[in-house]
Order: structure tokens, then sequence, then C-alpha cells
């Protein structure tokens, strides 16, 4: 469609019962023309048949892989099939709000960024609680030779009605992939996204990576989504959330982080402690000593599953080339 400059990739992030109400919100509150590429990796049946179901009344791009996917891994995928200016990445598990994308949009175009975030609140439907509204990164010293790291997410978990005379367009250090805009040729200047990072920081990756090559990044806050951290798992998830979660995982890309931007581990302790905190929101529940003592089994299951998938290449392909 020649009038339509942006297209949407949505990535699973951590579960798939948040599948529906994502993909129903984005159709529900988006007039700016899109086109739609969705990556599932590895969701049960029931959530391959609403995807195949929904890419076939929608006429979206449906890209599937048996094998559970790295947050980058789908992207990269996802990119792949885009040929629009703009390519903007979502969370499966976020909602979105009425003029989301067109203030992205608008705001890329008025201050040339080469991504732009928006204003993140989360909790259920309705919260009014900020998770970000930018943030900041800044490195100090050396120890050793290596840099010591800091990050902070701005007004996090500030009402927004307490914050919101300083919301305002503005200049940050980064924004996350739960919504992130991004100029579709800066990954021809950058190259793909790094999937060595299998859990964490590949946000953070980017955004410096950006700023290197001297490029900006843009919060706009006239632009909001809400991602809905889990209450509950269904079936599925339990296993999906542990592997992306898993110790090993998180391990690798806090390393790699540390490699590539000559970080001191130390300064990445923090970042370490809420990784294995949210990895345990797995066991909510009423079951939860149990759901401990099988999580090793779940997430060893998916392990193996996913190694046996690969290479990517060969397992994933395109159910629908029809774009909205």
């Amino acid at each position: 469609m020649g009038n339509v400059d942006t297209t949407i990739v949505v990535v699973p992030r951590e579960r798939f019962s948040a599948t529906r109400a994502s993909l129903e919100s984005i159709y529900e509150h988006t007039r700016h023309p899109f086109e739609l590429v969705y990556v599932d990796g590895g969701s049960p049946d029931r959530i391959k048949a609403y995807l195949s179901r929904a890419s076939r009344e929608r006429g979206f791009a449906l890209v599937r892989s048996s094998c559970i996917l790295t947050p980058n891994e789908a992207r990269n995928l996802g990119v792949s099939h885009v040929d629009t200016r703009y390519v903007v990445f979502l969370d499966n598990d976020v909602t979105v709000s009425p003029g989301w994308l067109e203030r992205l949009v608008t705001c890329a175009e008025e201050t040339s960024a080469d991504i732009v975030g928006p204003l993140y609140l989360i909790g259920p439907a309705g919260t009014d609680q900020i998770h970000m509204a930018g943030g900041d990164l800044w490195f100090e010293g050396e120890l050793e030779g290596r840099r010591a790291f800091h990050e902070k997410h701005r007004h996090n978990w500030r009402p927004v009605g307490e914050v919101a005379d300083r919301l305002r367009r503005e200049p940050v250090d980064y924004v996350e992939f739960h919504c992130l805009l991004a100029r579709r040729d800066l990954f021809d200047r950058i190259g793909p996204l790094d999937e060595s990072f299998m859990s964490s920081h590949e946000h953070i990756d980017l955004c410096l990576s950006v700023s290197e090559a001297g490029g900006k990044v843009v919060f706009e806050p006239e632009s909001v989504v809400t991602y809905s951290p889990p209450q509950r798992f269904e079936q599925g998830d339990r296993a999906f959330y542990l592997l992306r979660w898993s110790e090993d995982w998180n391990d690798r890309s806090l390393k790699h982080f540390a490699e590539k931007w000559n970080v001191d581990p130390a300064s990445l302790d923090g970042a370490r402690r809420w990784l294995e905190g949210h990895r345990r929101r797995a066991y909510l529940g009423p079951f939860k000593g149990l759901d401990s003592l099988l999580a090793p089994v779940w997430t060893r299951k998916v392990a193996q599953r996913r190694a046996e998938a690969f290479p990517i290449d060969d397992d994933a392909d395109m159910e629908s080339a029809a774009a909205r």
C-alpha cells in the first residue's frame, strides 16, 4: 500500500495468554494506516489457531516458528518482512490507546528521531501508574579498566496525574521494547539487533548503538501504551516464561553487555536481582511449591525443543503475506 509508512511487528515477550487482548487493542485504537507482521514462536495450539484465524480475517502477515524465540531473534525475523519507512516493535502483552501510533510517527517526522518511545504505563487496563517516561543512562569511572554502568526509569511507579506537568516530548537516553518506533533504514546503518542478548538489556544496547552512531532517541508522552505483567499463567505460559527469564539466558545477556560496552559486571548486580525476582513471578498461585519443583523440568523441555528446531530459517514460514 503506497500510503502506508509504518509496519507494526508484534513479538512474544514472556507469555502467550495476553495475545488476543493485545492484538485486538491494536485494531481498535489505531487509525494511522499500518501493515502488521506478527511473529509467533512456540505458542500453544489455541493461540496458533487464534492467530491463523485472525491473520486471515485481518489480513496481516503471520510468521511462525515452532520453537521459542528470543526477543531479538523474533524482532529480526519480523524486520526482514518490513519495507516501510518506520517499524514499530510491540510486545504481545501490551495494549495501546487511541492515537498512539499517529503520535509516534508525528514525533519521528517532526524531530527526525531514529527511535521514539511512548509513555509506558504498567498494570491492568485503566491503570494510571507509570512504568517509564523515558530513561537515563550513564557510565562512571573505571575499575580494572571497566566502567560502572547506571540506568534509571523516569517517574517509575508514579501516577500520571502527579507528574503530568513534567511529561514532555524530549530527547532521552533510552526507551524500551514494550513499544518502540524505529526508522527502518536504521538497521541498514547499524546492523541487525544483537541476538546475543537473550533476555535482558537488548533495548539499552540498541539505544547506546544509536547514540554512538550519532542518532537520537526521543520520548513522546502523547503516545500511551500499557504493559500488563502476568498475574496468572495459562497453558503454555509458564514454560515459556521460565526459559525467557532463565538464569542461563540472563547470565549470557548480562555477560555480553558487560563485554560489549566495557562495563564492570558488579554494576549489573541490581539488574541481576531484578531478573531473579521477575522470574519468581512464575510461582504465583496456590501451587507455587509444586511449580517451583517442576520448573527445571519445564525449562529443560522447552530449551530442548528450541535447540532441536533451529536454525530459525529452516523452521519459520510466512503464513499470510497480506497486510492491512
